[in-house]
């Protein structure tokens, strides 16, 4: 399998949506686990990577996110 390329600040468009209804998290910490924060409500949750990877629809980079 694949390991899927991300950095702190990009920001992950799921699959699924966040029961807030926001489908992006942006990226705060990266490791076996990754640790996200719901862009639509602020709520942050830590997620084995195995897992986040599976419901991930599209990766943006840092760089071409608007702060």
């Amino acid at each position: 399998m694949e390991i899927k390329k991300f950095e702190v600040g990009d920001v992950l468009e799921m699959k699924k949506a966040h029961p807030c209804g926001a489908r992006r998290m942006r990226v705060l910490r990266v490791g076996s686990d990754i640790r996200i924060l719901c862009v639509g409500c602020g709520r942050d949750v830590t997620v084995p990577r195995e897992k986040l990877e599976k419901n991930i629809r599209k990766i943006i980079p840092s760089d071409e996110v608007d702060s």
